[in-house]
């Protein structure tokens, strides 16, 4: 999956990305969902052992537009594992309280302990895509952020948390159609929000605010992909197959056993 690797230093221009690319996968709809059946499995079995092991500690941010796929895709890839080590936090619209303190507060408070798997669906970039596109905060504060978030997700990695980040790609085309399928599903009316006619209608300004975000923020410790996300399929093999590339390079493994077992007999 490197080929989706944001390379540190290198400029992003997502205009040349194809959201609906599949590149990596040779077969087709039904072949993928099999494959992700297999990726799952392994993915369980590799966050036993991480869990067992407790060296380190899994961060995995997904940001995206409106309607991306975040939720389907936490949903789809952590199918399998065991939801007691594994935390998902959602950041919305920050309280009070979290806007009295600095913008990093709330979301190191989540950063996941070792053994554990942390999601966030959305993340720290939040303050650097909406306060920026929004004008919450004047543009010299907004991007002394791009090194405070290095920094800190240079601390966590330096303190055993491996840090992995996704934006999932999708066409404004099927963004158009997301949202025409939440107006006319009543399963799904409920996710539509008229604020996000609102972010549509900013989509280039939020287009240029992630391209600096990735080309300022993937760096060796903490890299970002750019997933293809128009085929839904498509973007969960994509990150499956990170993950499973991730915590297979940390060599998880079982603890040495602190006592003999042919010592005891249970009777």
């Amino acid at each position: 999956m490197e080929r989706y690797r944001v390379r540190p230093g290198t400029t992003v221009d997502l205009a040349s990305v194809d959201p609906a690319d599949r590149s990596g996968f040779d077969g087709d709809k039904h072949a993928a969902k099999e494959q992700l059946r297999h990726l799952r499995k392994r993915l369980a079995e590799l966050q036993r052992v991480f869990w067992a092991d407790g060296s380190h500690a899994l961060l995995v941010v997904f940001q995206a537009m409106d309607t991306g796929g975040k939720d389907g895709t936490i949903r789809k890839v952590f199918a399998g594992v065991n939801p007691q080590g594994v935390d998902v936090t959602g950041f919305k619209k920050p309280s009070e309280e979290e806007l009295s303190h600095d913008y990093l507060w709330r979301v190191h408070r989540h950063v996941p302990a070792r053994g554990r798997i942390g999601v966030f669906n959305r993340s720290h970039y939040e303050d650097v895509l909406v306060v920026r596109v929004l004008g919450l905060v004047p543009e010299e504060r907004w991007r002394r952020r791009f090194d405070h978030i290095n920094a800190f997700e240079r601390m966590l990695t330096d303190e055993g948390v491996r840090v992995v980040k996704f934006y999932l790609h999708i066409s404004r085309e099927e963004q158009k159609r997301r949202l025409e399928a939440r107006l006319q599903d009543p399963t799904k009316l409920w996710k539509f929000n008229p604020a996000d006619l609102d972010s549509r209608a900013r989509w280039d300004e939020y287009r240029v605010a992630y391209e600096e975000a990735l080309a300022r923020t993937s760096t060796d410790a903490a890299p970002w992909y750019v997933v293809p996300a128009d085929r839904k399929w498509y973007r969960n093999l994509v990150v499956a197959r990170t993950l499973i590339e991730h915590i297979e390079a940390l060599d998880p493994r079982y603890p040495t056993p602190a006592v003999d077992p042919e010592r005891f007999v249970i009777t």
